[in-house]
């Protein structure tokens, strides 16, 4: 991937596109739980804390939801590329980053890669439909309501 910066509004026609191929190594959260052999997740819950640890393919893209809150990720093996309509960082194992709420994500795995997030789980709930209702949201416009109702 090369270091342009691209718009929400690319970033949103990228994942169009892609969810229109048929090709297992490109997914999109887009809110939705993700279940597939590609991608696998694990889910692990400790006090007021829910961790979510994707495996990610080489060569495999992930357009995830937007993150409501503040929360930290790590890669624990691999090596990534994270863009954003605002920034766009290579990431090599072991990391850790604190990301900020509101970023679409797109993820590209140059090696086979762990990614974990952790969010706050102040309920302690494991319904991890529960779960991603508070978490992320869908898309900008989701995100934008969530943002005005939690102000």
């Amino acid at each position: 991937m090369d270091n342009k910066l691209i718009s929400r509004k690319e970033i949103v026609e990228l994942e169009k596109l892609l969810l229109e191929t048929d090709d297992e190594r490109v997914v999109s959260n887009g809110g939705e739980i993700m279940h597939c052999e590609e991608f696998p997740l694990k889910h692990s819950f400790a006090d007021g804390i829910y961790i979510r640890q994707m495996d990610m393919k080489k060569n495999s893209v992930v357009i995830g939801a937007i993150h409501n809150h503040l929360h930290v990720w790590f890669l624990l093996t691999g090596k990534l590329t994270v863009t954003t309509e605002s920034d766009q960082q290579d990431y090599l194992a072991p990391c850790y980053v604190v990301s900020q709420p509101g970023a679409k994500r797109v993820i590209y795995a140059h090696e086979d890669s762990i990614f974990i997030n952790i969010h706050k789980n102040p309920t302690n709930t494991q319904d991890i439909n529960e779960l991603e209702k508070e978490i992320v949201s869908k898309n900008y416009k989701e995100y934008e309501q969530y943002i005005n109702k939690n102000k």
